[in-house]
């Protein structure tokens, strides 16, 4: 039984026509899809979609991946559940139309919830999720809103990027602990044929079956002495759960789910606790541990910044826009925690992906990016990058600004003319025989006497020193604003997507990025053909 193709009829029938007048003013792009979906899935692209599946006589009918890749849209464009999405098939005719369902009698939705779940894990397993996000530039071609010859052979490329809210729940130590502990406790006594109340009375775990983690300690949380205590029981408790299960479980605890659980714990207490030098045991450790897990459910997650007064909890979902067609070209997922620099390469690896128009002709980011052996490298092929440089603190003596650096001669030079050499990614230190006779000392450094100014030699100094001068001119600043398109594609993917993550895990979120990236960029090709 092979897998069948999508094949739709082109013909616009009575019913469709009147649906079709109807959506002029709102929701086009249920329009535009009806008008656009065989180029949308084209014959080839819709080989590609059914190589993740193989050629069998056995099992149900198949439904065409086209037609299941198209319900994805729908469901991303209207913001449905699973369970919503396969209920449109059958209540909404502006789905029915799209999927080519719409006849004279209405029936049942033409695949389950659980195709639908299926095709989506497929799809992220063959990447072809990126292929979606590929079809909507290559349709660009086949719309009448571009004009390809008058594109330039590069891409003005530009990059941004917006916390995306973790979809797991975000706990303290004790929680963390104490959700991994019990999660281990089920998991261990379905392996032993036993109830969890069961295994917690046999280790003496009590805790860990309580209807709260807090509960089950019952301490007052607000006394430090008995909050100290408190993660000394828990901590002995889980001692006691692991240890009956490598005891009495052995072979089952090496391997999945027991072996995963185990490693939980394991990094849980690595980063959390610390050896107590007052009381012994555990204590909770103070400061916060590198690469912090935050949560059981989301592994992925982590705590970040966008900037001094903007926390995220999860994510930050990057964006690459062509600033010529409009049209995002690329998207990266990275925990919180990362700099904005390490998506870059993911995005131009995708970049890289396309048949023509792959190459970077000038790079358009924010200060975050440019601290990247990739832009580095651009810079170095005499690719432009376009960004504010970083701007100096302000204090109340002369800043970096004051200084004359002559990179080719690898000096600096103060406002009173004392010449010092430099390196690269290190700190200068002026001499305080130099500095502390200065007539201009006080506007220069508040450090005691005997102590030179010290100034601060970035690795990347010389692209530093390039946009700085670029930022001097008006030529300079005028494309720095061009940067704005990319803010714009970001603002229309935040509001299709959301604030809050839909999925958990890294993989899975970049699927949903990328299709509402589809999405927004199916939205403005509407536009263009509108025009």
């Amino acid at each position: 039984m092979g897998v069948p193709k999508w094949t739709p009829a082109n013909e616009v029938t009575m019913r469709e026509a009147y649906l079709l007048k109807r959506l002029q003013r709102t929701k086009k792009l249920f329009r535009f899809l009806r008008e656009h979906r065989l180029d949308l899935f084209d014959d080839a692209f819709q080989v590609e979609l059914a190589s993740m599946y193989r050629s069998t006589d056995e099992g149900k009918e198949p439904v065409p991946p086209a037609q299941v890749a198209m319900a994805l849209l729908l469901q991303a464009y209207t913001g449905s559940s699973d369970a919503e999405a396969i209920e449109n098939m059958v209540v909404d005719a502006r789905w029915r139309m799209v999927l080519g369902l719409l006849g004279p009698e209405e029936d049942g939705p033409p695949f389950s919830q659980g195709t639908l779940q299926r095709f989506r894990e497929r799809l992220i397993a063959h990447d072809l999720d990126r292929r979606l996000l590929e079809r909507t530039v290559e349709l660009a071609k086949k719309t009448r809103g571009f004009d390809f010859k008058k594109l330039p052979k590069t891409v003005r490329l530009a990059v941004d990027s917006r916390p995306l809210t973790g979809a797991g729940r975000v706990e303290d130590t004790f929680n963390l602990l104490g959700h991994a502990a019990r999660k281990l406790l089920t998991c261990a006594a379905a392996v032993a044929d036993m109830a969890p109340q069961e295994l917690a009375d046999v280790v003496g775990a009590p805790a860990l079956h309580a209807s709260s983690l807090k509960r089950g300690l019952d301490i007052d949380w607000n006394d430090p002495e008995q909050k100290a205590q408190a993660i000394k029981k828990l901590v002995e408790q889980i001692d006691r759960l692991e240890t009956w299960v490598q005891q009495e479980l052995e072979d089952a605890a090496e391997e999945p789910p027991l072996c995963e659980l185990l490693a939980t714990l394991a990094q849980l207490r690595e980063q959390d606790l610390e050896p107590d030098p007052e009381g012994g045991g555990p204590r909770i450790r103070k400061g916060t541990a590198e690469d912090r897990r935050i949560s059981i459910e989301d592994p992925d997650m982590r705590h970040g910044r966008k900037s001094k007064s903007t926390t995220i909890k999860g994510y930050k979902s990057h964006l690459a826009a062509d600033l010529d067609m409009k049209l995002i070209v690329a998207c990266n997922i990275t925990p919180a925690n990362r700099p904005e620099a390490e998506a870059l390469p993911g995005l131009l690896e995708d970049l890289g992906r396309y048949s023509e128009r792959n190459e970077v002709g000038a790079l358009h980011i924010d200060r975050g990016y440019v601290a990247s052996d990739t832009v580095r490298d651009l810079a170095a092929k005499k690719v432009p990058i376009v960004a504010k440089p970083w701007r100096p603190h302000q204090s109340e003596v002369f800043d970096k600004s004051a200084f004359k650096l002559d990179l080719a001669r690898f000096t600096i030079t103060c406002p009173a003319g004392q010449t010092e050499k430099i390196r690269l990614g290190t700190v200068v230190r002026f001499s305080p025989s130099a500095c502390d006779p200065c007539p201009i000392r006080s506007r220069c450094t508040k450090t005691a006497l005997g102590k030179g100014r010290s100034v601060t030699i970035a690795a990347d100094e010389r692209l530093q020193k390039k946009l700085r001068l670029r930022l001097a001119t008006p030529a300079g600043r005028e494309q720095l604003r061009e940067r704005v398109e990319i803010e714009h594609r970001l603002s229309h993917h935040t509001r299709k997507q959301g604030h809050k993550a839909r999925y958990r895990g890294l993989r899975k979120n970049l699927f949903d990025t990328r299709r509402h990236a589809t999405i927004v960029n199916l939205e403005q090709l509407q536009l263009a053909e509108a025009a």
